[in-house]
């Protein structure tokens, strides 16, 4: 089994930034892919910014050139740094990692979500 810890959620202002946190641990064979969602109240969850394991980035519309996505393999752990905050950006956050686990079955893992608010 995969589990995930996330961290680094908080209260900002406006312009602010945070650095996200999300260590994999457990049963873990190979990554294939890293991802941060969000979703906020009366939202649907989107795709904030994924990597995957060559290191390509993609990042939804709204957040590029704000937001950078970063990976160190050897902890296992993906970052979210957040620059120029916006109210909108408050939501609750989830890391997502999927891949392989030694006896080769696939899992998808979530963390337990970290609240990010911006204030105006």
């Amino acid at each position: 089994q995969v589990q995930l810890v996330e961290s680094g959620g908080g209260l900002v202002q406006a312009g602010g930034s945070l650095t996200l946190s999300c260590a994999a641990s457990g049963s873990i064979f190979s990554i294939n892919a890293m991802g941060w969602y969000r979703q906020a109240p009366g939202n649907e969850r989107e795709l904030v910014a994924q990597i995957d394991s060559g290191g390509s980035t993609n990042y939804v519309d709204s957040v590029k050139s704000r937001f950078t996505i970063s990976k160190n393999n050897a902890k296992n752990t993906v970052y979210l740094q957040m620059n120029s905050l916006k109210p909108e950006d408050t939501a609750v956050y989830y890391c997502n990692v999927r891949g392989r686990q030694p006896n080769y079955v696939r899992y998808d893992a979530w963390g337990q979500g970290t609240q990010v608010t911006v204030s105006s």
